[in-house]
């Protein structure tokens, strides 16, 4: 299998480096998307093994996403693995994220920092937290963390699946993308990882009021279209999320099946 892993970085440049050289341990193929970032992202990833794509001016992260994921389907990745560049996602999860897909064909993978919940910081829980409700009723299944961009997708999905990428769909598409995922036959799955905020990390780009607004009319509009949806609703109140507990930490054997076989 071969796994490419994506990186939307914008003013990232006291955390790029670091999480480029930790996501190197464990995958061959990484693409940074740099989306006009007015610092000093670019330079920071000088030297350091990955593939680089510019944006001239600022896009927002959807479409940095998109052009990252179909930039790795056109050098023939099976899957790609987005993260953040801001160091909230521990790159040492990746083989975890690669063992969950193997064993779960045709799901997303999500790394879900269920671990340590009380380090994020009040409102960003309260607004998750809001959009995982609506989130897992316009999918019909009971989701958790659907705010994590730390994810495994196969490839495929984005032959059946096409999100919004403009710029207002911001941090849109990821929640949009697991509700259409769903209705295409592609479950979504769950690992828990740690929830971390770096210290020394720049302040996020989400905007907990404005971003979980958008999110909450993306997935009104789909339930409207859907007639309310009641049985998705029903779904995701009574089903359990589908987190996978692994016993003990994935063997290096399944390092080498990131790479390129």
């Amino acid at each position: 299998m071969k796994v490419t892993v994506v990186i939307p970085a914008y003013n990232e440049e006291a955390t790029i480096a670091k999480v480029v050289a930790d996501v190197a341990q464990h995958a061959s193929s990484i693409i940074v998307v740099n989306d006009g970032s007015s610092d000093r992202t670019v330079e920071q990833l000088a030297g350091l093994p990955v593939q680089l794509i510019n944006h001239e001016t600022n896009l927002g992260k959807a479409a940095s996403l998109l052009k990252g994921i179909r930039a790795a389907m056109a050098q023939g990745a099976d899957a790609v693995i987005t993260l953040d560049g801001d160091g909230q996602h521990p790159p040492a999860h990746i083989p975890e994220l690669i063992a969950a897909a193997l064993e779960h064909p045709r799901c997303i993978i999500v790394a879900a920092r269920l671990k340590g919940r009380e380090a994020a910081p009040p409102m960003r829980r309260f607004a998750n937290g809001f959009a995982d409700f609506w989130i897992s009723w316009a999918a019909g299944q009971r989701m958790v963390d659907t705010q994590s961009g730390f994810r495994f997708y196969p490839a495929e999905l984005f032959e059946r699946v096409h999100p919004g990428h403009e710029r207002r769909h911001g941090f849109v598409m990821e929640s949009e993308v697991l509700i259409d995922a769903s209705h295409a036959g592609f479950r979504s799955m769950q690992i828990p990882i740690e929830t971390i905020y770096p210290e020394h990390r720049r302040a996020s780009h989400y905007r907990p009021l404005q971003d979980t607004a958008a999110i909450v009319r993306m997935v009104a509009g789909k339930l409207v279209r859907r007639g309310f949806y009641p049985v998705g609703l029903l779904k995701s109140l009574m089903g359990k999320s589908a987190v996978i507990e692994w016993p003990t930490k994935p063997t290096s054997g399944l390092e080498t099946r990131s790479a390129d076989e």
